[in-house]
């Protein structure tokens, strides 16, 4: 799945926002308090409501009145365009409101293009609890074929219709399209949570902090050690010393892992390495996942790292996502900008009070400039993405 165009509406600062013509890796570059964390986390609404429901993604950003832009009544709007498995240009759309205190769904469409100027087939649709979805999915596409729809009512009208129907395999599309959402990852990486050790075994996948890094690592090297090997090559060319990285057990059933430095005779666990080893390595561990997140979202992965690595690192996110998973990252680094292509880069615009997306290849000034020669990031630094600042 390729989300090709994300339109919000009424969610904190994205009063009316859309993010067109979306390639496989997004930058987003913007001054602080433009809404680069709110963009990510409309990934994370869409992934909770999914995984618990509505209400609960809601409350967990402190009920609907501090979800819902400031002046505005409501309801709070999300649509996502993508591109399903069979190519066809599919359209999500996800309203909430507020009853009576609590948050509902409002409406939720699933739809399939059919053809260039067809009808779109709504295959699901649903409000507050009550909707129908079609059962003749086979009969897609072809021509005369009418709809086949069936009645269905949700116990609970804050669940997802999506969620209910894509468990069952007469709703192949609904299911599909369930899995691809399940299958998001958001990334909320703390150092902090990557350095102790962690409980003996294995994790295929690393988690949204990062806290299994060792029981992936051990994963990696006992089940998949081509990619560890992998893993291991591009440290040794990314951070100078390293020359081995494991997932050493303790005696009390633990695992912590450990980094060989060729200079020295022991190696250093986790505790004793920089911020930037770490981060390297867990991002490593998480890119070269032999099964891809079909949605990857990253903020600010430049903390803690080299300037140097930033270009670098850029390319592998960028061969992560030609591997099968769409890649949205934000930066304030200039250095990771170089990195990226202007058709990659999206600037949030803040403007009385709400924020608003530019891309960089449609202004005719940074094409310009970037044809010359002129690098993204230093672009960037001299104030030529218009309402882009440092700060």
């Amino acid at each position: 799945m390729r989300i090709e165009t994300l339109e919000i509406k009424n969610y904190r600062l994205f009063r009316d926002a859309k993010l067109s013509n979306l390639p496989r890796l997004t930058v987003v570059v913007g001054a602080n308090g433009s809404g680069k964390s709110t963009l990510f986390d409309v990934f994370s609404f869409l992934k909770e409501s999914l995984n618990h429901n509505v209400a609960q993604a809601v409350a967990r950003r402190g009920g609907f009145r501090e979800l819902i832009s400031r002046g505005e009544a409501g309801p709070v709007g999300i649509t996502v365009k993508f591109r399903e498995s069979g190519g066809r240009l599919a359209t999500y759309s996800l309203r909430v409101a507020e009853d009576n205190g609590k948050a509902i769904v409002e409406r939720e469409i699933l739809r399939y293009k059919r053809g260039r100027y067809g009808r779109p087939w709504h295959f699901v649709d649903f409000s507050r609890g009550r909707g129908t979805a079609i059962t003749n999915e086979s009969a897609y596409g072809q021509d005369g074929a009418l709809e086949a729809r069936e009645a269905f009512e949700l116990e609970d009208p804050s669940v997802l219709a999506i969620k209910g129907l894509g468990q069952f395999r007469e709703f192949r599309i609904v299911a599909e399209f369930r899995s691809l959402l399940e299958n998001w990852h958001i990334s909320d990486f703390h150092i902090s949570d990557a350095r102790p050790s962690a409980e003996a075994g294995y994790s295929e996948h690393l988690s949204a902090r990062g806290d299994n890094v060792a029981q992936v690592a051990q994963y990696l090297f006992e089940r998949q050690p081509e990619c560890f090997d992998r893993v291991l090559d591009v440290m040794r060319r990314r951070v100078p010393g390293v020359s081995k990285v494991e997932a050493k057990p303790t005696e009390d059933g633990r695992l912590v892992l450990r980094f060989q430095d060729g200079r020295f005779e022991d190696p250093f666990i986790a505790r004793y390495v920089s911020d930037g080893t770490i981060k390297m390595f867990a991002y490593l561990v998480l890119l070269y996942d032999p099964r891809p997140h079909s949605l990857l979202a990253v903020e600010e992965p430049e903390n803690q790292l080299y300037p140097e690595l930033l270009a670098e690192l850029v390319e592998e996110f960028r061969d992560y996502a030609r591997r099968g998973g769409q890649v949205f990252v934000s930066t304030h680094s200039p250095d990771f900008l170089n990195g990226a292509k202007l058709e990659e880069i999206y600037w949030l615009v803040k403007e009385k009070g709400f924020t608003t997306a530019r891309r960089a290849s449609d202004s005719e000034l940074l094409h310009h400039l970037f044809a010359e020669g002129d690098p993204p990031g230093a672009l960037w630094k001299q104030g030529l993405f218009e309402g882009v600042g440092l700060r």
